[in-house]
């Protein structure tokens, strides 16, 4: 068997396997209930799993290394501390009332504490802003495709510039189309089991094969002497700031700066905050256990087992830079995404095809959770809420997996249309994509639960409409949102300053900023969204009864 054939068989055993399982899961299935939380009866260890089979996604997979290539040191690892902190949070203020309130939608805690129009356009939030994140993430699993077919298709590196696009953007659709299909497979069919269950395989696989590529490039690359002097200083913990500047200099540096201890503190908290108590494909993983307790147990290790896995991906993308500094001739001129390159360009057949299964693992993996989440939020706060009060456990069963391929056809299209960004922009890297996407809107949403589960006579849903259209504006503005859609649609070139003092042609802004007045990278999103919503909602005193969390 020639080499690739070799590869391609792995894939092919990976998900048929996988498949199997979801179809399997599927048995006995007919209620809502079912279907979105398994009975609620799968134990800890397996939803801890499933967890982070969600957040290690294949933005995670690629983009992480890509981090660690580009810095050759463990910055980015900083916000994983804001994450514990979070989880306890998390573990300690939301995961509780949604199991007393036995809620299927985490959304239902809105309508039972604010009312409807509070629940819908949370809801709405969440489904618009989940569905941008995860198709994103789906065109990351689809570069291995495009760059094993350049591998197989020399000619391909040939072609003009416009053919070349054509070419590799057909590529990119293809790719997402049948890793869409494949997870929409098994998710329509077996519901939350299968997807716990398959996510339990595909971590599995994901750690193991991470495990060997970081060990087998250490041998390759002088040992841990040699990845010790490739490690740039400082190397896991920086401040940000500069003894020699102002405190308003040094607010402003910090906020234009992504991997910094205060955006662990601080942004990273409240990103987690968002992501693990307000996004119902996270939540809803937790919702399957037997009680609360197990569900926070589950969280909270989530947490603890977050360290080491990005300091791991950290170190290979380390290691992935000492081994190219080696062998000069064969580092790409740009990053495709330097793991994908090394997987199918340095590694060899058999094991190659073992690590492009474990990408494909952590892909479907976190579509699979989305899909799910997406899938029961849609049935129970639209179907049911506002288009069939009256509908059957049953009824509920059988629309919830009709959508589950709905939002699968609507997240390939998202997939294609990142592709297409990306592949018009190529400087663009991955992980800010990934999770810059829902910084704009999960803050308010994040806002609005925090008021509700933290007061007992504030909020109601004309406020946190109001609340909600704030916290997205001032991250909107903060963000220089206006003028980079400016930038995309008009693209007016000419002459800009750099911070160096060079000019090049570039297009041009609509306006221009305060000098005084940064522009925050997207650690600080959520946080500064949070609070304006917050902020802006206390405002508005509770009408009539409602539901207040017992730990108040």
């Amino acid at each position: 068997m020639s080499g690739a054939g070799l590869d391609l068989a792995i894939i092919v055993i990976y998900f048929v396997v996988i498949i199997g399982i979801g179809l399997y899961a599927s048995r006995g299935q007919k209620t809502m209930e079912t279907y979105a939380l398994g009975n609620r009866s799968m134990p800890w260890w397996a939803v801890l799993a499933s967890i982070l089979a969600s957040e290690i996604s294949a933005g995670t997979f690629l983009g992480t290394p890509s981090e660690g290539y580009s810095s050759r040191n463990f910055l980015y690892a900083q916000l994983v501390i804001g994450t514990i902190i979070a989880r306890l949070l998390v573990a300690g203020i939301f995961i509780k009332p949604f199991y007393d309130l036995k809620v299927v939608s985490i959304y239902e805690f809105l309508e039972i504490r604010f009312g409807k129009i509070t629940r819908r356009l949370a809801s709405f939030v969440f489904l618009l802003t989940r569905s941008l994140a995860s198709g994103s993430r789906i065109y990351v699993a689809a570069i291995l495709l495009v760059l094993a077919w350049e591998v197989m298709h020399p000619e391909f590196l040939t072609l003009e510039p416009a053919a070349r696009f054509q070419q590799e953007l057909t590529i990119y659709i293809g790719a997402v189309i049948v890793l869409t299909f494949m997870t929409a497979l098994y998710t329509t069919f077996g519901g939350i089991k299968a997807v716990v269950w398959t996510d339990l395989i595909q971590v599995t696989l994901m750690f193991g094969s991470a495990a060997y590529v970081f060990f087998w490039l250490l041998g390759k690359t002088g040992g841990w002497d040699g990845f010790v002097s490739s490690v740039t200083q400082p190397a896991f913990i920086s401040s940000g700031t500069d003894a020699a500047k102002s405190v308003g200099q040094n607010v402003k540096s910090v906020l234009e700066q992504e991997y910094t201890l205060w955006a662990a503190l601080l942004g990273s908290v409240f990103t987690t905050l968002a992501t693990h108590g307000t996004d119902q494909d996270m939540v809803q993983r937790m919702l399957t256990s037997k009680d609360h307790k197990r569900g926070q147990k589950a969280v909270i290790l989530s947490g603890l087992i977050d360290l080491p896995v990005v300091l791991g991906f950290l170190a290979i993308g380390i290691l992935l830079f000492r081994y190219y500094d080696i062998h000069v001739d064969r580092r790409p001129e740009h990053d495709p995404g330097i793991f994908a390159w090394f997987m199918v360009h340095d590694l060899a057949p058999g094991l190659r095809g073992l690590l492009a299964a474990g990408l494909f693992a952590t892909a479907m993996g976190s579509l699979s959770t989305a899909l799910n989440a997406l899938a029961t939020t849609f049935t129970k706060d639209w179907y049911v809420g506002y288009f069939r009060p009256a509908a059957t456990s049953n009824e509920q069963f059988r629309v919830a997996r009709l959508s589950t391929i709905g939002f699968a056809i609507f997240l390939a299209l998202i997939g294609i249309a990142t592709a297409w960004i990306k592949l018009k922009n190529p400087d663009l890297r991955i992980i800010p994509i990934v999770l810059g996407s829902f910084g704009y809107t999960y803050g308010s949403l994040l806002g609005v639960f925090l008021i509700g589960m933290l007061t007992k006579t504030r909020g109601n849903c004309t406020g946190n409409m109001i609340a909600m259209l704030a916290g997205f504006l001032v991250v909107a503005v903060l963000t220089d949102l206006p003028n980079d859609v400016w930038k995309m649609v008009v693209n007016h070139q000419g002459l800009i300053t750099l911070p160096d003092g060079t000019q090049k042609m570039a297009a041009l802004p609509a306006y221009k900023l305060p000098d005084w007045m940064p522009v925050i990278e997207f650690p600080w999103r959520i946080m500064f969204g949070t609070l304006t919503t917050v902020l802006v909602g206390l405002c508005f005193p509770r009408k009539g009864a409602a539901y207040v969390p017992q730990t108040l």
